[in-house]
């Protein structure tokens, strides 16, 4: 198959012409290049009509962009490459410059070219022909014997093969003119690798421009997420601070209750009449009645669980050290499934377990407060189980909030 691109083997870069390998040669002064039949890659831009050739070219016009769509159009670019740069044959240099000497009235003497002698004698020892090896040492620039013999094997069917070239005869005018000495090719060689280093360093601080914003953009994305974050996390402390602020006032409410019935009672126990009713205040708002006329809301899942957990107290009301125990330890379960939903260990509890039972399940209202975080008991009544597709992120949440008014409000089920 015929090659459709070229490729160095110093860095890897794809080529698709000769002249491209040439150019890439003057700036890197690499000089291993292969036939290769992968064709360059040539995607084009659907919205803007810019040629890629990879990857990386696709990704950065895309970030620079937005354009994402590319047509790949590599195989219609396709087509064989000539390795070989045509050169003018020596009978229609002849002709064109019997043509040029006739047209100035003036014929041009030509004469065999100057090659060097150590490398002819070497190729004529080798059994080259000497008209084929002064030829082959001419049209390979005098550079190596591997290079005249390289030119010989691609050169072998010329028809002139064996014929002795001739080149014009070199006046003193063209003697003079000016040629590069090594120190001035030296030099050249240096600006053309400076140049390439130049364009290498700005297209790499254009990537690095182009990563810096990527970053900032990344940057700000993440600020304005942990941002609206931190505000979830206020608006639902200031709910929790509602509902606690609630749960005192309606525990300062009975307190008062319950003094008003103890000064009842022992006026009682003293022979005192009563209070005048006229002047006690009423307990409750007289609009009792109206609000009974309106349907009832029901009790949501958190109200349940702080009644379950206010009757909890109630009823260990003298056992403050185990309350609190109690409360802790629901709350160490609901913690690790909420952290660890997929851990079956945390979501299966044994009834049956002794640090389990003396902790919630002997309790009062320990094993339903479980079962209002989505605890179901099994048919053997041996295990309270949590399915994994009924775990709910909100409840288990509410339930911890519940649970952390309880241990820190001191006002919490104290009637």
């Amino acid at each position: 198959m015929a090659g459709l691109s070229l490729r160095c083997g110093d860095c890897g870069a794809h080529l698709k012409s000769v002249e491209e390998a040439q150019s890439h040669a003057e700036l890197t002064s690499h000089t291993n290049f292969s036939e290769s039949t992968d064709a360059v890659l040539n995607l084009v831009c659907a919205a803007c009509g810019k040629p890629c050739r990879s990857k990386t070219e696709t990704d950065l016009h895309t970030k620079r962009t937005g354009h994402a769509d590319f047509v790949d159009k590599t195989m219609e670019a396709a087509k064989p490459i000539e390795l070989e740069v045509p050169k003018p044959k020596v009978d229609d240099m002849e002709v064109e410059e019997g043509a040029a000497a006739a047209e100035g009235g003036q014929s041009e003497e030509m004469v065999m070219p100057e090659v060097n002698k150590t490398m002819l004698e070497e190729l004529e020892s080798m059994g080259f022909p000497t008209a084929r090896a002064t030829r082959a040492l001419h049209y390979s620039g005098n550079s190596s014997i591997e290079a005249a013999i390289n030119w010989v094997a691609e050169h072998e069917d010329d028809s002139d093969i064996d014929e002795m070239p001739l080149v014009p005869v070199i006046t003193e005018t063209e003697k003079s003119k000016p040629s590069l000495t090594p120190e001035e090719v030296k030099m050249k060689a240096q600006e053309l690798r400076e140049r390439a280093r130049k364009k290498k360093e700005e297209e790499e601080r254009r990537i690095e421009r182009e990563k810096e914003k990527e970053r900032i953009r990344i940057g700000k994305e993440l600020l304005e997420a942990k941002r609206i974050e931190e505000e979830n996390e206020r608006k639902r402390m200031l709910a929790l601070r509602k509902a606690e602020k609630e749960e005192e006032k309606r525990a300062r409410e009975k307190i008062r209750q319950r003094l008003e019935e103890d000064k009842a009672e022992r006026r009682r126990k003293l022979g005192l009449p009563p209070e005048d009713p006229g002047a006690a205040k009423p307990s409750t708002p007289p609009v009792e009645e109206k609000k009974s006329a309106l349907p009832i809301k029901p009790a949501t899942k958190a109200e349940l669980m702080r009644d379950c957990l206010r009757s909890l107290k109630q009823h260990h009301k003298d056992e403050d050290v185990k309350v609190k125990r109690a409360f802790q330890t629901l709350l160490t379960y609901i913690g690790n499934i909420a952290k660890n939903p997929d851990e079956e260990k945390f979501r299966k509890i044994r009834l049956s377990n002794p640090s389990f039972q003396d902790r919630v399940g002997n309790l009062h209202g320990g094993i339903e407060f479980l079962c209002l975080c989505g605890f179901e008991k099994l048919e053997d009544n041996e295990f309270l189980y949590l399915p994994r597709g009924k775990v709910d992120m909100p409840i288990l949440n509410s339930a911890g909030a519940e649970l952390n008014s309880a241990i820190t409000n001191p006002f919490f089920g104290v009637l």
